[in-house]
């Protein structure tokens, strides 16, 4: 099997130093190994994508010396294959529908008999709101077109061949778990094999949308089924996705998919200590290569060896 993994840029604001340590690991390990590196661009948030950023991030890695191979998969190119696995989930009773906003999910979740508030990788935990209202079975009306969509953990518990299961002393009972090996490392040191378990998915992340109202598709549905399409063997992409794979995982298993290797790496951050976001333009490669910045400049700002 090539070894092939990807960079995965949102065209909604400049390259900082942030993604080009990301690309540029990527991008040393498939070259390393004789591989294949591809290029996505995560553009299914139209209301934010804009051409110009596009343009700048296809300039931007060039300048760095990133070439990738073959062609570049666009995600609003690619709603179709969204839309089929959403219609299988749907069929299977896995997804159910939301019209559950921000403003209610904070009311819910701040109400006395909630207890505390709990953040996953979506934000805070969904309080179930919305599930609770859907009647059982959901499968045998159409799926509903512009509304978001979630996945119902409770109901995975049922289809238990998507499941490994795995006994643990402290956890001889809740033996659903999805695994995957990690080659880099989680915010807290987490490597090689990582199982993590339906009944702490379901307490700490919760029923994470599927599908937003305004998207027809979301980064976790879509960034698993663009994985699979391009092939892709290893994932290389920061720690603060960490906690989100437990998630691609599963619905890995659920649509039959692969899973790769995971390889999460250690954040970019401020002088604070402040991860970089794309608001932070000060750190936009384009400002360091304005300001004479070679790119073996860039590498040594973030830690990596230069390019002889």
């Amino acid at each position: 099997m090539t070894f092939t993994n990807r960079f995965a840029p949102s065209p909604t604001g400049p390259l900082h130093l942030g993604h080009a340590y990301s690309a540029m690991i990527a991008h040393d390990m498939a070259r390393a190994e004789n591989g294949v590196f591809l290029l996505r661009i995560e553009d299914i948030d139209q209301s934010r994508a804009r051409p110009e950023w596009e343009a700048q991030i296809y300039d931007d890695l060039r300048w760095l010396g990133i070439g990738w191979d073959g062609t570049i998969l666009r995600q609003s190119d690619n709603l179709p294959a969204y839309g089929r696995a959403l219609d299988e989930l749907w069929d299977r009773g896995l997804i159910y529908p939301c019209t559950c906003n921000r403003k209610d999910i904070l009311a819910a979740v701040s109400a006395p008999q909630e207890g505390a508030l709990l953040v996953g990788p979506d934000g805070v935990v969904y309080p179930g709101t919305c599930r609770n209202r859907t009647p059982l079975p959901r499968h045998t009306t159409p799926r509903p077109d512009n509304t978001a969509l979630r996945l119902d953990l409770g109901q995975t518990q049922f289809a238990r061949k998507e499941f490994d299961h795995r006994i643990t002393p402290d956890k001889p009972h809740d033996r659903l778990a999805v695994s995957f090996m990690e080659t880099g490392s989680g915010p807290d040191c987490q490597t090689g094999q990582i199982d993590v378990y339906l009944h702490d998915m379901q307490h700490g992340i919760g029923d994470v949308v599927l599908a937003r109202k305004d998207m027809g598709t979301s980064y976790h549905l879509s960034v698993v089924l663009d994985d699979a399409a391009q092939g892709i063997t290893h994932v290389v992409r920061g720690q603060d996705l960490f906690d989100a794979t437990a998630i691609h995982v599963l619905l890995q298993r659920l649509l039959d998919l692969p899973t790769p290797i995971y390889h999460h790496h250690r954040l970019i951050r401020d002088d604070a200590g402040k991860r970089l976001a794309k608001r932070d333009d000060a750190r936009a490669i384009s400002k360091y290569r304005a300001e004479g910045a070679t790119p073996n400049d860039i590498r040594q700002m973030v830690g990596l060896h230069p390019v002889q």
